[in-house]
């Protein structure tokens, strides 16, 4: 079984690496352009996420966590010097000062439950710019990233060592937000090609 638990593990970061690259090159290329308020947050609340897993004894299971955790603020720090997106709507300020003021709260808590609770919420909070963009300029993000992240996520779960809300919340709702993305990223871009040929 522990097979199992390490395979699942090596693959979810090997997905994770295999997303972050190419995202990278394209940030680095300007193809792609993300929004700094989103990926500052998903990779504060990632990465403290993944340190509240390993106190539930996630296991191997939480370092594909880590790791994109820290690949995530890697990328908050290139949007921010490139500029991939630097516009920003006063919703944009509510959600990053909403996921900001919510972050001392799961230390205060001292559990793990609470504290991925609390993030997580944190985390979804970090959709919104970059579901607000991906809506009007929806070639603007990679599809490929986020179906990547979706399939890291699986499998992370599955490489968890203990099975507990606190364990599995994060993962599950990050992979339901990203396919809800997706979606949205999908009909948007159909409709965009349908009023250009119309």
């Amino acid at each position: 079984m522990d097979w199992i638990k390490w395979s699942m593990g090596g693959a979810a970061m090997v997905l994770a690496i295999a997303g972050f690259v190419p995202y990278i090159v394209q940030v680095l290329n300007g193809r792609v352009k993300p929004h700094v308020f989103s990926w500052l947050i998903w990779g504060l609340t990632t990465t403290i996420v993944f340190f509240a897993q390993l106190q539930a004894d996630g296991g191997i299971g939480a370092w594909p966590i880590g790791v994109s955790g820290f690949i995530t603020l890697y990328v908050a720090f290139l949007a921010y010097l490139k500029r991939g997106d630097a516009s920003s709507t006063v919703l944009d300020w509510w959600f990053l000062a909403a996921a900001l003021a919510s972050l001392p709260l799961w230390y205060l808590t001292q559990d793990p439950l609470w504290a991925v609770i609390i993030l997580t919420v944190v985390d979804v909070l970090g959709f919104g710019p970059t579901a607000r963009k991906a809506y009007h300029y929806p070639f603007e993000e990679s599809r490929a990233f986020f179906l990547l992240i979706i399939l890291r996520n699986a499998c992370a779960i599955i490489a968890l060592e203990a099975y507990s809300l606190a364990t599995v919340l994060f993962p599950f709702v990050m992979a339901l937000a990203c396919v809800l993305l997706l979606a949205m990223m999908q009909y948007r871009r159909l409709r965009l090609a349908q009023s250009i040929v119309s």
